[in-house]
């Protein structure tokens, strides 16, 4: 039995370190938690790749990442990183065969890309080639209003990088090009 009701006081068994009376208006075992932890979006990339050192260090370098955290693993490999690129956090892990868990170079390239809003697009692209990243495409205004280009990474993720520079209605974006 969880609670035992006595009148206006009952023990709240609910925690098993911690048995007190307290009031039905109060209950020190359960604290308000957000669903979406602090810092975090409703959505996070979470990228598998061969080297995640390697990634954390070229991301440091082609997006001025911040990393957050890292859990190694005793044979080298991470099983857990992330960084921030702007307000956004990026999960990252190694490719871990043993589990079917691989990076987008094993299957040919990825399915996904990745779409970063950035102050300047060109020079995040200049940047990001600096770093080694291959051109997709250089960068050029778009009819809806961005700023674009597209590079993919040496992990295999093609990231196309924006600076919004024209608000551009929704009617004109649907019109047929």
């Amino acid at each position: 039995m969880d609670n035992l009701v006595i009148g206006i006081i009952f023990y709240n068994t609910v925690c098993r370190y911690q048995k007190k009376m307290i009031s039905v208006t109060e209950d020190l075992c359960m604290t308000q938690v957000k669903p979406i932890p602090e810092g975090y979006h409703s959505i996070q990339p979470y990228l598998h790749v061969s080297g995640a050192a390697a990634a954390l260090d070229f991301y440091k370098k082609a997006f001025n990442a911040k990393e957050r955290m890292r859990m190694p693993q005793e044979d080298g490999r991470i099983a857990h990183a992330e960084m921030e690129i702007g307000d956004s956090v990026i999960m990252l892990a190694d490719e871990f065969p043993e589990r079917g868990i691989y990076g987008s170079k094993h299957y040919g390239g990825s399915a996904v890309s990745i779409m970063l809003y950035v102050e300047n697009c060109d020079a995040v692209y200049k940047q990001a080639l600096d770093a080694g990243t291959r051109s997709i495409r250089e960068p050029a205004d778009q009819f809806y209003g961005d700023r674009s280009a597209g590079i993919e990474d040496p992990f295999g993720f093609q990231w196309w990088l924006g600076t919004h520079i024209k608000d551009v209605s929704m009617e004109d974006i649907q019109k047929p090009q």
